[in-house]
């Protein structure tokens, strides 16, 4: 009698849903559209939501919800977290070394090294979080008998436009400076390369970060920024995944509610980033108090 159980039965490939993110949830996008991703040589991968306005504006719903809690959080608190993120990478660095390699053409090597990139640039905003107000804060000399102490404050909800060609490294470039100064982003992963982006809010959701403070929708990348530049609960774009004619386009967009706007640059993502990224969505809050006699404990009253 034959042991059926040594038979190796062929089975099927369990392939992989990519969704959205938006509010801590994967929500497929509301329109049900989809469309194709595929490789450097046109090889079919997945598909993946094609986004629509609605889904962009549920995006901003999330963000604004999350942004009271979020900016409240401790500098340190949100540093931690950010750190997490880089953990729960680290442990998934196989996968999008495989991902990062098929959306933009590279051998397993260079991938391996721009997931390491990405891995080791979320520790090193982490490291900023409780830095920042002491580089660009601070007391400032006034004539007069007054203390003048300014202090950053982060601007609100930001719309990050991903690079189109550093599908990760790039995104991690862009998203965690954001974030790691107290504002909430709704990113627009490159049209081209959207897996690695969407493979990170999975990520995101497991690594303490709270929901609705990163969010990220795939899909044309002109059709979804256009009513995020021109909406009102939007309080900032960045536009470095928008050709030179989208820029304008949607800087024109964005003037409606005097949004800030970081307009595209040219950028080495392997570079040490500087503070720039910190600093270009943060607001400076500066407060005038009365100094007064001095009293026997030495304060102010």
């Amino acid at each position: 009698m034959s042991d059926k159980t040594d038979k190796t039965e062929p089975r099927l490939s369990v392939f992989k849903t990519y969704k959205l993110y938006v509010g801590g949830k994967f929500p497929r996008s509301e329109s049900g559209r989809v469309y194709e991703v595929t490789d450097s040589k046109d090889n079919w991968l997945a598909n993946v939501p094609l986004s629509s306005r609605k889904d962009a504006r549920d995006a901003v719903v999330a963000a604004r919800k999350a942004f009271g809690a979020w900016s409240g959080a401790t500098a340190y608190n949100r540093g931690q977290i950010l750190y997490r993120v880089a953990e729960m990478l680290e442990g998934r660095r196989e996968q999008f070394v495989r991902e990062v390699a098929e959306a933009e053409g590279l051998s397993k090597a260079k991938a391996a090294a721009v997931v390491d990139a990405a891995i080791d640039r979320w520790v090193w905003y982490a490291g900023w979080t409780d830095k920042i107000a002491q580089v660009v804060g601070g007391a400032n000399p006034v004539a007069g008998p007054f203390f003048n102490l300014s202090s950053p404050e982060p601007t609100g909800v930001v719309t990050v436009l991903a690079p189109q060609e550093s599908s990760f490294l790039g995104l991690v470039s862009v998203i965690a400076p954001v974030i790691a100064t107290g504002n909430t982003a709704v990113v627009i992963a490159s049209e081209k390369s959207p897996l690695p982006a969407l493979s990170l809010g999975e990520v995101l959701a497991t690594s303490d970060l709270p929901g609705g403070v990163v969010n990220v929708l795939s899909g044309r990348t002109a059709e979804i920024a256009a009513p995020l530049a021109a909406h009102q609960d939007v309080n900032a774009i960045d536009l470095t995944g928008a050709d030179e004619a989208l820029a304008k386009e949607l800087e024109i967009a964005a003037a409606d509610n005097l949004k800030r706007v970081l307009r595209p640059q040219p950028v080495d993502f392997f570079a040490t980033p500087g503070i720039e990224r910190l600093t270009a969505f943060l607001e400076t809050k500066t407060v005038w108090h009365p100094t007064g006699a001095l009293g026997a404990s030495g304060s102010s009253y």
